[in-house]
């Protein structure tokens, strides 16, 4: 376990020096919701129901501000996980709220309801989607998309998607979702990075008839400007309170599958998602005590010191090199596990979408042969997903 470590460690060292530079991802991009002269107009006159959360800004202001100033009638506001201002846990239950700004009442997606019921949808004409996603499979907005389309199709409701740009959308990899393993942190089947902005997605969604019994929402979509697959996207506004810049939400391909296993992510400290731990963990370049604080009330491991690695010194350069899920901090961190049989919890296999990840690891297959077991979907998918694509792509 020490001589894979060191190898590991000497590797992280070399790509880092390789790239010391950070590469400026682009900013010069107007998401959907800055068009407004696309959107406004047909807007008015309709009863409104916006899904929007803390990242659904223009400049400083949220939407719903800005659709007030137009005068737009905004009748209730669906918010998915961590709430209308994004402030909830991760998994924590949301209730039902009236804003208090806005005075407008929030129905919250999450928990108990994932999907709009009919007496949700009462007098609406269109439903406003604009929420910043980060492009993995297992990070629940494109679920609440998933449920929201199939609602909007059954109740004859038009969705309008503001899009917005996938920050980890210049690359696609990870296992292909066995539907057998469907759940809320994966519905449909697509890899865990899918490498398509939110329109692209609900485009797929439609094309390829995965809500249920095959329909199809009516759909409306505003696109970004001067953004493209190739390039690197800095969000305006963190998607989440444990996603708290570029490097973690970088990171967050190779450390989601961390949330179903009993090693922390660093929740709980100034570094979620950038450094992985536990208290026996022998060796590393960290120590941190998880704590109780807003965004991470009890997390895992809460006042016990964790021994572990500090990743959060890779740049842009590094992951714009490395177009991949980097598997090898999870196979160490199994390696380096007393007591293996209780390394994995339930939630991995539905974090990964199958149960076969979790079985390579446990019976020792090498990295570059798991992945190699992932190409057959990845090239269907590639094929799929090439049909959907509103932004010149990476290749």
């Amino acid at each position: 376990m020490q001589k894979f470590f060191l190898t590991e460690l000497i590797l992280l060292i070399f790509y880092s020096s390789c790239f010391p530079q950070v590469i400026q991802p682009e900013d010069n991009v107007t998401t959907g919701a800055e068009r407004t002269e696309q959107y406004v107009n047909y807007l008015k006159n309709k009863n409104i129901a916006l899904c929007v959360n803390q990242t659904s800004v223009l400049g400083n202001k949220n939407l719903i501000d800005t659709l007030l100033h137009y005068h737009l009638t905004i009748k209730k506001i669906f918010a998915p996980e961590h709430g209308f201002r994004g402030k909830g846990d991760a998994g924590e239950n949301i209730l039902n709220t009236i804003d208090s700004a806005t005075k407008i009442p929030v129905i919250s997606l999450y928990g108990n309801h994932l999907k709009p019921q009919p007496a949700d949808l009462n007098d609406l004409d269109v439903i406003v989607y604009d929420i910043q996603d980060v492009g993995v499979r297992c990070y629940t907005y494109i679920s609440t998309l998933h449920y929201l389309m199939e609602s909007c199709a059954e109740n004859n409701i038009e969705l309008f998607i503001l899009d917005r740009p996938d920050p980890n959308g210049f690359y696609v990899d990870g296992p292909v979702l066995d539907t057998a393993f469907r759940s809320f942190v994966g519905l449909d089947p697509v890899p865990l990075v899918y490498g398509m902005t939110t329109a692209e997605y609900a485009l797929m969604l439609n094309g390829e008839r995965w809500l249920s019994n095959g329909e199809q929402c009516k759909l409306r979509y505003v696109t970004c400007g001067g953004y493209d697959h190739n390039m690197m996207y800095s969000l305006p506004v963190t998607p989440s309170p444990n996603l708290r810049d570029m490097t973690a939400i970088y990171l967050y391909p190779s450390l989601c599958f961390f949330e179903g296993t009993t090693v922390s992510v660093g929740r709980g400290t100034d570094k979620p998602f950038k450094v992985i731990g536990f208290p026996l963990f022998k060796g590393g370049n960290v120590v941190f005590t998880p704590v109780s604080m807003a965004g991470a009330k009890n997390p895992p491991y809460l006042n016990v010191k964790c021994h572990g690695k500090d990743l959060s010194g890779l740049n842009t350069g590094f992951f714009f090199e490395n177009k991949k899920i980097l598997l090898q901090w999870l196979m160490t961190m199994y390696e380096a596990t007393p007591g293996k049989d209780k390394f994995f919890i339930p939630f991995f296999d539905k974090l990964a979408g199958t149960d076969k990840l979790r079985i390579q690891i446990e019976k020792g297959v090498a990295e570059m042969e798991i992945r190699r077991s992932w190409e057959p979907g990845l090239s269907q998918y590639k094929v799929t997903r090439k049909k959907y694509l509103l932004y010149p792509d990476f290749d």
